[in-house]
């Protein structure tokens, strides 16, 4: 469960789009209008925040979070486009469209809002106020639908609040959305480029901008919609993962949580995901952390329990793909 916290209704005004930026800046949770659904954002550069987004929306595990620009310079900047790509942003950007990239060497997207893949999501949105609050923030913004998962996308601001009042910290109040359909999603990620899901761009005027047919994306591979998990594995580390450890053996790596284990040293490769327990702080931790371990050397990271509370149940989600056999 997520801290009560009073979310205020902010008017789509000069001053409730500025708020809204500050608020963004300070890692705080803004419901804000966009094209297609009212979006949840959130700093994308700020794992805590992203964080946040996941425990608000009660999201059972950490798939990749689509990360709003301003404009297509900005998208540039965090990821890589080869021709596809850039045919079908100049075609469609500002508008309901998501591109599925590699990360480029400057993304500020943190791992936990990419899942921890080398890809990154991003989408420059068409709505006036949206783009405003974009601009004004001045960092890529996560920002999945405004809703308790599983629940229907609100189209208007009163379906943000009957899923998340008391649980953000605003909504930005703009009125219906125009299309009220998610974005299209096209994943470019070298080869041919890939529909990952339908949405307010017909796939005739996404093949009629690239000059060719798009594959289309198995539906038996997933069913998490804006995950481009859909084409490749969550990050999973080389070493071995084992968890539920009380301590670490001799020769393991160690990712901790809370208070390290009494009368055992730990190891050279250690790491806690959080010492005062706070899930948040772990949950945006974690992909660096298995990483970190990773690049180091460890062959074996043994990981203490985490307990399944809140965000612990998509932590634990996450290190059991990690464990899994390979």
């Amino acid at each position: 469960m997520t801290e009560p916290r009073q979310t205020q209704r902010l008017r789509a005004d000069e001053a409730g789009i500025a708020e809204a930026a500050r608020l963004l800046r300070a890692g705080k949770l803004v419901a804000l209008p966009t094209e297609t659904v009212y979006g949840l954002a959130a700093d994308a550069t700020d794992g805590r925040a992203v964080a946040s987004i996941y425990a608000a929306k009660e999201r059972p595990s950490f798939n990749p979070l689509i990360s709003h620009l301003p404009d297509t310079a900005a998208a540039r900047r965090e990821g890589l486009f080869d021709a596809a790509a850039l045919a079908l942003a100049k075609a469609f950007w500002p508008g309901p469209l998501t591109l599925i990239v590699p990360v480029s060497p400057g993304c500020t997207v943190s791992d936990l809002a990419r899942a921890g893949l080398a890809s990154v999501a991003l989408r420059v949105p068409s709505h006036p106020v949206a783009h405003a609050v974009l601009a004004a923030a001045g960092r890529p913004i996560a920002a999945p639908s405004a809703n308790r998962s599983g629940r229907v996308s609100p189209t208007l601001p009163e379906h943000v609040l009957v899923d998340l009042d008391g649980r953000i910290d605003a909504v930005l109040e703009a009125g219906p959305t125009e299309i009220g359909l998610e974005s299209s999603i096209v994943a470019c990620l070298g080869g041919a480029p890939k529909l990952l899901r339908p949405g307010g761009v017909p796939r005739a005027a996404l093949e009629a901008a690239i000059g060719r047919e798009l594959v289309i994306a198995d539906a038996a591979q997933g069913a998490a919609p804006i995950s481009p998990g859909l084409l490749a594995s969550h990050y999973a580390p080389e070493a071995a993962v084992r968890l539920e450890a009380a301590a670490p053996l001799p020769g393991e790596a160690w990712l901790g949580f809370g208070p390290e284990p009494e009368g055992h040293a730990l190891p050279p490769l250690s790491l806690n995901l959080s010492t005062k327990g706070d899930l948040a702080e772990a949950a945006a931790n974690l992909f660096a952390a298995l990483r970190q371990l990773d690049e180091a050397g460890a062959t074996t990271i043994a990981v203490a329990p985490v307990p399944m509370q809140g965000l612990g149940e998509a932590i634990n989600n996450r290190l059991g793909r990690a464990a899994a056999p390979r």
